[in-house]
Order: C-alpha cells, then structure tokens, then sequence
C-alpha cells in the first residue's frame, strides 16, 4: 500500500526571495506563504510596529483576482454581491460579499469598477475556486459577460503604514494625492512594473494595493525597490502573522472566523456594506425575512483581556455565573495596544448589556471587559 502524496503547495512569484530572506513559511490556504521574517530586531511584532508607525510591505499574490467583462458584467457583479456595485464610478472600489441563499457568507471581496463594463474582483486565497464555481453557477443566464480568471496571472503586493505615501511616491510618476480611499490608478512603478494602483489595505492604516503581472522578475524588481525607497523610514518585510494582528487590532473581519457560512450579515455587523433595496441578488430575501424579524438573536463584541491570558479562537465565552455564552472568532496580543484582544461571537443581549466576560484559556476562566470596535483608528491627518 503506498502512502497518499503529499499535497503540493502553491507559490507565489516571490516564493524564492521569502527564501532568501529566511521568512518563517507556512501552508496558508494551500500556500506556502510567509508568517513572519525572524531574526535580529526582526519578528511578528517589529512588523506589526512598523506598519503602525512607519511603513510594511507585504506579498499578498496569493489573493484571487477575477474579471468580467462585458455588456453584462454590472448585471452580473450585482447579482451575485451584496453592495451596489452600480453606483462606483470608473476607478472606484467597495467592499462587499458573495452570500448564500440564507444571507451567510461564500466569501467576502473587493469589488473594482476598471471600465463601465469591467470589474475587479478580488477574493480570499482560500476560496478562489469555491469563488469562481459559485458565481459561475449564479450567472450562467448572463449571457453577454466573459469571466476571466486572473490569480494566476496577478501578483499582489500590500504598501502599508503612515509612511507608505512617501515610500511609494519615489518610485512612480503616478500622482497619489489624486487617490483617495477606495480609489485607483494606473501607472509605471519602478520604471518597470505596470501597475494598477489601489489606496486601500487590510491594516487599518493608510496604504496601496499594488496588482502587477506575475512574472518572477518583475515582482522581485518591485519588491525590491519598494524596499529600497521605505528603508528611510523603517520598512519591513512583513508576513501573515503581522497582516492577522494588524486587522485585528483595526475590528476588520477574517473570512472563516467573523463571517462563515453559518454568520449572516446582521449578526456580522456588516449591514453598512448590505444594500437591500438595489433589486435582486443572491441572499437578499433571507435578509430582508430577517431585518423584518427584528434584531439578529446574536453579535459580534469586542474584548479587551484585564486578566492575564490571550483568547485564541474557539474558546469559549461564559458570563461570570459560568454559563456558555458563545465563542471566540479571533483573538491575539495587540502589540502596539499593548493589551490582548479578542471578537467573540454572543446572543445579542450579551452585548447590548455590556457586561464584562469570562474566556476560557485551556483550564482558566479568564475576565475580560466588552469595549468599542475597532480597537484602534489611525490618527486623522492634522
């Protein structure tokens, strides 16, 4: 009997230089992708900090990427995402989701307007294929469309800090001031690299979103140089286990953790992004049956530990009687809050009461106080 063989990770241009750089790797989603680059002064924290305070950068080409095209490329995004995909305007970006029949999650995305009939659209490395057979099944009618599968042909990489602006200036001719928030460009980078220039991130600071073609020369060239331009400021290569704590601390949602196919929108507190009067899509009537049922029966809270111990994900949640009242979605030291946090999952009364909780760490029933998410904002520019 011969052993099952080994699952065969895929890799992102970069793979080589994360190598090189003697990256801690791990498999993410059937990635081999950097958690954190170790060594002396280096390390999860050190990028964390210097994300917050300076600038990161971050191979993110594992992300899927997908375009449609066409007379019916509105009709199509519209019907299978939650925003309103008609209102953004010719170089405009919103978040949104892919939803179940039920008002759950297949996923959530960013959804980029390049042309009046083509969009971007970017979704967790994870699911691509999941992704790309659902809308595939919910658009099959749409007949006037063409779906293009670009991840492989994408590389991605993550500019971001309070910094990212002057590093990045540098090295393009793009004007960035002209981009606001969920806006983008296009434009040369590295005098090379043709980009498409997004000002948005999964940090909570200020940043770019660089897509680039994915050849291995190329993508080491921009990596490269936008290292080059940051070192002024401090930057750092930065892996997934910073990217983690990052949106953490910035009360941004993880797929498979605050949203699943078993949260819906009301409970993730998500409804901002949700636009039930934009006609049909996929998931609407199950949410419109629950926004008439009133209130979701279950939230999303914030915990802030003031006893020692870190709430990982999993762990149960109890009121102080000692009663299972949830669990936690994800939870983590804050490095630069200097404190651990947590999401948890509870029924609605929970969090409407405010009342301080109790984790379970392993044998331990650890207190923790409900505070106001996100944990932390990024200074207003003065």
């Amino acid at each position: 009997m011969q052993d099952s063989p080994a699952t065969t990770l895929k890799k992102t241009s970069l793979n080589p230089v994360h190598h090189e750089m003697k990256a801690r790797m791990v498999d993410f989603g059937g990635w081999e992708m950097p958690v954190e680059y170790p060594g002396k002064g280096g390390g999860l924290i050190a990028e964390h900090m210097a994300v917050r305070q300076g600038v990161g950068l971050f191979d993110v080409s594992h992300m899927g990427e997908f375009r449609l095209q066409g007379p019916g490329a509105l009709k199509a995004v519209e019907r299978v995402t939650m925003n309103e995909a008609g209102k953004l305007k010719v170089g405009q970006a919103q978040y949104s989701a892919l939803l179940t029949e039920e008002g759950c999650f297949v996923d959530d995305l960013l959804v980029h307007r390049l042309a009046e009939d083509e969009f971007l659209l970017v979704v967790n490395a994870g699911n691509i294929e999941k992704d790309r057979a659902w809308i595939a099944e919910h658009t099959a009618d749409i007949t006037d469309v063409t779906f293009y599968n670009d991840s492989d042909r994408l590389a991605l990489l993550a500019l971001q800090g309070p910094r990212a602006a002057e590093t990045l200036a540098k090295i393009t001719t793009v004007d960035l001031g002209s981009i606001k928030n969920y806006w983008l460009d296009r434009g040369r980078v590295a005098g090379v690299a043709e980009a498409l220039i997004v000002r948005s991130g999964y940090t909570g600071e200020d940043g770019f979103e660089l897509y680039v073609d994915a050849h291995e020369g190329v993508v080491r060239h921009l990596w490269e140089a936008l290292l080059e331009a940051g070192a002024e400021f401090g930057i750092r290569p930065c892996g997934l286990g910073a990217r983690n704590t990052l949106r953490l601390e910035a009360g941004m949602s993880l797929y498979g953790h605050e949203i699943s196919d078993s949260i819906n929108v009301f409970e993730a507190g998500l409804e901002r992004w949700l636009k039930l009067d934009k006609g049909e899509f996929v998931g609407r009537e199950a949410l419109l049956a629950a926004k008439a049922a009133g209130a979701p029966k279950r939230k999303l809270v914030a915990l802030e530990m003031v006893e020692r111990g870190i709430a990982r994900e999993n762990y149960p949640v109890l009121n102080l009687a000692g009663e299972k009242q949830g669990y936690v979605t994800s939870g983590s030291p804050a490095p630069f809050l200097k404190t651990n946090i947590a999401i948890a999952l509870v029924p609605a009364a929970v969090a409407e009461s405010g009342e301080d909780l109790l984790v379970e760490v392993r044998a331990n029933k650890v207190r923790a106080k409900q505070v106001a998410s996100p944990f932390y904002k990024r200074p207003k520019k003065k």
